[in-house]
């Protein structure tokens, strides 16, 4: 059966002017439309200042076992998880790791103010990053908790406290609003995309932007925090960091920085549940081949829940919108567990429950920029068919730092009943934006360049159409709808 459905897909910062001046809204279905590309000043280029980590935003500031680094992530309909951290991280050449049972794990929360009618106990975790080269820190976490409630109502109020009761050591109150129920009619009101954040001044516009269009759900896609060659590089940042460091020992991160990251997010993500997919950079190598200790740990999300049992993949519902977070640096093939699990979660959707499907991942399959183009050819040519025949209608990405919205492609064809494609990996990090396009004048990357971190590479020549039998377009590809080279992020509403 063919799900392939026409929707309306709204992005504010897109059409604004429009609605204000009552011009004609288009949709996907008087599309495609004629590629336009809104050209950016390469001599504007500079890279993001970042912020110190001595900044009010990124200091600690409550002390001994008080909960900090609050954050809301979706569980199910009716449950929400909450999770922060207490204690001090180390960093040194030699550290103790903490003992996470030395504090409790609780949530106290209720619909009225003040009046915690429910309790509920978690679990708490730690971790460490720890480097044998010389010049390089080792680091141990603080104490991580997460804590799932549950028995909440839709559309509703809560009021909550956490922490351990039993010090006490409980933090301030804080509230959050639950999204409505899974329905064709049901949605949450305003919906964040935004990628490749980082901890710059970039950044901080961007979430200060993002934070006054009041969503209720933040989609997160990938490169969080920018903790990893924080120390090689200065805190500047570099697009190739095997080209710049050649004999770097390793891709040494600061994880400070992500408890810099956390305080920086607490004030928006401790009322409104953000929902993370890993990236490049929260692969943060160590030796033996440890990697993503970090993102392992501080993120909660509902793997559990969806039958993926994997952080690197799930599933979740916000309301009438089925949302599948798929994972580009671990296994994607059509023989692994990740291609099973999103074979079995699409199968088993009910579109005329949750008709909207959108799927997430880090880097984009298509993608006419020169940085990372077709670096994750793979994945799309092993998972692309299946997406398809289940009628994904809008997929999310970043990596690339730009924005770029296609018209409806499939296995780069122009098709009515393909996704819409949208590349956000612009929200300010420190890498700078993103000018070159892979159809400029001596812009074409070489098909040795792009290679992923973490799988095979499968650069191709276009078999058809205008850019048959060449690596590149001579112009912007036909599939291409809209292109820009700025920091900011989306808003997507869903009707």
């Amino acid at each position: 059966m063919d799900y392939a459905q026409p929707m309306l897909v709204t992005f504010i910062f897109i059409i604004t002017k429009l609605v204000v001046s009552g011009k004609h809204i288009p949709t996907t279905l008087e599309g495609p439309f004629d590629p336009i590309t809104i050209r950016f000043d390469p001599s504007l280029r500079r890279g993001s200042e970042d912020i110190p980590m001595d900044d009010p935003r990124l200091k600690k500031n409550v002390t001994s076992m008080f909960p900090e680094q609050i954050a809301l992530a979706l569980s199910t309909p009716s449950s929400m998880r909450i999770s922060w951290v207490t204690g001090d991280a180390q960093i040194g050449p030699n550290v103790t790791t903490l003992d996470p049972t030395s504090v409790a794990s609780e949530v106290l929360y209720g619909k009225e103010s003040g009046k915690y009618t429910s309790k509920r106990r978690g679990n708490a975790t730690v971790y460490s990053q720890f480097y044998p080269f010389e010049g390089l820190l080792n680091y141990t976490s603080p104490i991580i908790h997460h804590v799932k409630i549950d028995g909440l109502e839709p559309g509703t109020k809560y009021y909550y406290k956490c922490g351990d009761s039993s010090l006490p050591a409980m933090s301030e109150e804080h509230v959050f609003e639950t999204l409505p129920s899974p329905a064709r009619n049901s949605y949450p009101p305003r919906i964040a995309v935004i990628g490749d954040l980082g901890l710059t001044r970039n950044s901080s516009t961007t979430i200060d932007h993002l934070t006054k269009n009041d969503p209720s759900l933040i989609l997160m896609l990938g490169d969080l925090a920018y903790a990893d060659q924080y120390l090689t590089t200065g805190g500047k940042g570099v697009p190739c960091f095997s080209c710049a460091f050649p004999d770097a020992p390793i891709r040494e991160t600061y994880q400070p920085r992500w408890d810099g990251w956390g305080r920086f997010m607490e004030p928006l993500i401790s009322r409104v549940p953000m929902m993370v997919i890993e990236g490049n950079h929260e692969i943060e190598p160590q030796v033996a081949g440890i990697t993503f200790k970090s993102y392992m740990a501080r993120f909660a999300v509902p793997a559990e829940e969806s039958g993926s049992n994997s952080n690197f993949y799930y599933s979740f519902d916000a309301g009438g919108v089925h949302f599948v977070m798929l994972g580009a640096y671990v296994d994607y093939n059509s023989s692994g567990a990740q291609y099973a699990w999103l074979k079995e979660d699409l199968c088993k959707l009910d579109r005329t429950v949750t008709p909207w499907l959108v799927a997430a991942w880090h880097p984009p399959w298509y993608n006419s920029y020169s940085s990372h183009y077709q670096e994750i050819e793979c994945m799309r040519q092993e998972m692309e068919q299946l997406l398809y025949r289940y009628g994904v209608d809008i997929v999310f990405s970043g990596h690339v730092h730009a924005y770029e919205r296609t018209n409806r492609v499939h296995n780069y064809t122009l098709d009515a009943c393909g996704p819409i494609y949208i590349t956000v990996g612009d929200a300010g990090n420190i890498e700078k934006v993103d000018v070159d396009h892979a159809d400029d004048p001596g812009k074409c990357p070489s098909q040795g360049d792009n290679i992923p971190e973490i799988g095979g590479v499968c650069h191709l020549n276009f078999s058809s159409g205008p850019a048959k039998g060449k690596f590149c377009w001579d112009r912007q590809p036909e599939w291409s709808a809209f292109r820009e080279s700025s920091f900011g992020h989306g808003i997507l509403e869903l009707y």
